[in-house]
């Protein structure tokens, strides 16, 4: 199979979808490998790694041209005109907040499928789990930054110090996102509080952390209670393939003490805290409302690309290999997992949270098989 690398659009994004080792293995699988120059240059792979894997230097069009063409990030409205009815994208999408994509993916007849709805029957979301372990970690990094003075937060010490009481970071969600989250609050030396729906995830929580992080039950009233006395609250809640619930409400949000920070890991999901209204870039990551400082960013692993880049092309290089041998087709029949991961085909929505989200009919992908 044709497989083409274009260069990621997206602002303030470095990452590439494969790592010049992955690439290796689809060559030696037979196929022919496209890269876009530069592609990897942002996560440190220069274009002689790719051409000395095998891959054939390209420019945007011939990268496009491909099969099948790989990306992080979703299409950028400029790239939409790359779209085509035989062509089979495989990226995180996120269309339940995107419906100008989803209209473009429908209309041009792309086999859209998304990294972050790929669903094993057990429930684990195996391709968004490695930028999900870096954004929950990266989440109190960056809150531990703006709580600073500098930075307009409230010139709190995430750890504090003797006689000074520490930060009280609440994570919101105990997925994996909440969990790289809270285990870094709680190496860091802050009081921990994660809230979750699930009592199997609160007692998993409970077990791993031995008492080190606070966890309650999550319903509007606790959720009101931890954050109106958080310096730091982490939005990690995620309901896959549709828009995030907004469990930190707008008059939450100005119950905050001023000078407290919130991170929205939830915000390429539309967002968990209601005042995250809008993504931001790493350009211009933050603003204030009601005196709270807000951190929106969309690709937040995109500021560690070469981490990012190498975590992902682990992860998805087993589908790639699958979807490139078999097509999408067979490979979606031959894997539940896959199959969940085709969003749009043939101008149909085949994710049904997609299609809720915009009032579009549904159509199941086995009918397309």
């Amino acid at each position: 199979m044709r497989i083409g690398i274009p260069t990621e659009r997206k602002v303030d994004e470095s990452r590439v979808a494969l790592t010049p080792a992955a690439v290796h293995v689809l060559v030696q699988d037979g196929h022919a490998v496209a890269v876009e120059r530069g592609a990897g240059h942002g996560s440190g792979f220069a274009d002689e790694d790719y051409a000395a894997a095998g891959a054939r230097l390209v420019d945007r069009e011939e990268a496009w041209a491909a099969e099948l063409v790989l990306k992080v990030k979703e299409p950028q409205p400029e790239e939409y005109r790359y779209l085509r009815s035989d062509l089979t994208l495989f990226c995180y999408l996120h269309l339940a907040a995107d419906g100008a994509l989803t209209q473009a993916l429908r209309d041009a007849g792309t086999t859209a499928v998304a990294l972050e709805t790929v669903q094993r029957d057990d429930g684990a979301l195996p391709l968004l789990q490695p930028m999900s372990e870096i954004a929950g970690r990266m989440a109190v990094q960056v809150g531990a930054h703006l709580l600073q003075s500098p930075c307009g937060g409230r010139g709190v010490l995430v750890g504090g110090v003797p006689g000074v009481p520490p930060a009280h970071v609440v994570v919101v969600g105990g997925g994996t996102v909440g969990r790289g989250a809270a285990r870094i609050a709680a190496g860091l030396g802050a009081r921990v509080t994660v809230l979750e729906v699930s009592p199997e995830r609160l007692a998993a929580l409970d077990e791993l952390f031995q008492g080190r992080v606070e966890t309650l039950a999550s319903y509007p009233w606790t959720v009101g209670q931890a954050v109106a006395s958080a310096d730091l609250v982490v939005g990690a809640v995620l309901v896959p393939g549709a828009r995030a619930p907004h469990v930190v409400t707008e008059a939450m949000v100005r119950a905050m003490r001023p000078g407290a920070v919130v991170v929205d890991v939830a915000v390429d999901q539309g967002g968990c805290v209601e005042t995250c209204d809008h993504p931001t870039t790493h350009h211009d990551p933050t603003y204030v409302r009601y005196g709270v400082v807000h951190y929106a960013v969309a690709n937040m692993p995109g500021a560690v690309p070469r981490t990012a880049t190498e975590a992902l092309a682990n992860a998805t290089l087993p589908y790639v290999r699958r979807l490139a041998a078999l097509g999408w087709r067979r490979a979606a029949a031959a894997d539940p997992a896959l199959a969940r991961g085709v969003n749009v085909a043939r101008g149909a929505v085949t994710c049904r949270p997609v299609a809720e989200a915009f009032g579009l009919p549904y159509r199941p992908v086995a009918e397309l098989l």
